[in-house]
């Protein structure tokens, strides 16, 4: 009998050991930097250190917000520790669905097996999905076993709408790696492009930050869109649909392309 989804199923069962310890590094950020809330924040000591900053870097790294809970939360872990640990995650699997592979060879392979581009292209695209869910979802059931421990006073609901947040802005990378991969075949090509959007996003968002003058800046970054009504305290906003469809626009462009691109097989 056929095997429903056997690219997807092997990915998944070759990159889990990668994943568990993903998952350890995540865990270590959220309990090295959450539980010291309390201690920071009770005594006034974080806002001491705030102050000594830059207004200028304040801004620019989202510390404005850094005495609440939520603001700190967001600061540390979603913004900033587990953006970059998550991203540069979601960028190698991103560059390992295709562009890898076919560098080395093994596309070729893969291809020769009666299974057609476009199915190969889609399912390790939902792998890669299903890994950075885990990561969010780790991410956020911690943040909400620590939320009264801890003292972050989130609530339930925008705490979901920042996770859907941080997984699509990460996702983006994954998405933009995997698409360039596609329509390249070149693993330089989609680890840049993977990496340059992110990097592309925040450094856009924290630009926009600076001034009034250059808020517009912040209609043109990923990162802005992801976290710019600060849903760790708003809660949901229209602006996670232009980071999903843009995804989304990526994904179907890669698919097109890498069904259509000779792969020398």
């Amino acid at each position: 009998m056929k095997r429903v989804v056997p690219l997807f199923r092997r990915n998944l069962a070759d990159t889990w050991r990668g994943l568990a310890l993903w998952t350890v590094g995540l865990l270590a950020a959220l309990f090295l930097y959450l539980p010291l809330y309390p201690s920071l924040a009770g005594n006034g000591q974080l806002q001491d250190i705030v102050d000594t900053l830059p207004p200028e870097l304040v801004q620019s790294l989202g510390y404005d917000h850094i005495g609440t809970g939520a603001g700190y939360a967001q600061a540390t872990f979603f913004g900033l520790i587990g953006f970059v640990l998550v991203t540069i995650a979601a960028v190698g699997w991103g560059t390992g669905a295709i562009a890898n592979d076919e560098e080395n060879g093994q596309l070729e392979l893969t291809l020769a097996h009666a299974v057609t581009r476009g199915q190969l292209f889609a399912e390790r695209t939902a792998a890669v999905l299903v890994k950075l869910a885990w990561l969010t979802a780790v991410g956020v059931l911690v943040v909400l076993a620590l939320n009264e421990p801890a003292e972050l006073d989130i609530e339930s609901g925008p705490l979901l709408a920042t996770g859907t947040a941080f997984l699509g802005l990460t996702f983006l990378s994954a998405a933009t790696a995997i698409a360039v991969g596609g329509m390249t075949g070149r693993r330089a090509w989609a680890l840049g492009a993977g990496a340059g959007i992110a990097v592309y996003g925040y450094a856009v968002n924290a630009l926009g930050n600076q001034s009034e003058d250059l808020e517009w800046l912040h209609d043109w970054s990923p990162y802005s869109w992801a976290y710019r009504s600060d849903p760790l305290v708003n809660g949901w906003d229209w602006h996670l649909w232009l980071l999903y469809g843009l995804t989304a626009a990526l994904l179907l462009i890669g698919w097109l392309v890498f069904r259509r691109r000779d792969v020398a097989i």
